[in-house]
């Protein structure tokens, strides 16, 4: 059973503050810690947009063995369509909104600096 929205949910990198969540889309607010790093990861299914609150990370993002990677700061989005490996990494503390696809537990982590799998 889902708990009532919202609810937070402790990352080894900061955590998620779920605000949003229906059969047809999911809406959080990730805390990156600064230092800290998300998996580089992809989604099957899930499609997603990063919009920065305030902060600043590395945002890493591509199709391939190579990720092109960029400053990515407070005012600046991405949309990150299934099947695109993706990264992000705090320069500083760092809130991200995040809009997507109702399938939050479609994650392919293909490296984890916590060792997750």
């Amino acid at each position: 059973m889902t708990p009532p929205i919202p609810y937070r949910v402790e990352k080894p990198w900061g955590y998620e503050l779920i605000w949003a969540r229906t059969d047809r889309y999911a809406g959080k607010i990730l805390h990156v810690n600064a230092g800290h790093t998300l998996s580089c990861q992809y989604h099957r299914t899930k499609d997603e947009t990063m919009h920065v609150l305030q902060g600043e990370l590395i945002l890493r993002l591509g199709e391939g063995p190579t990720l092109e990677e960029r400053s990515f700061r407070a005012g600046e989005s991405v949309h990150i369509p299934a099947g695109t490996i993706h990264q992000i990494e705090a320069v500083v503390d760092t809130d991200v909104l995040e809009a997507s696809t109702a399938e939050l537990d479609d994650l392919v982590r293909l490296n984890d600096r916590y060792g997750r799998s």
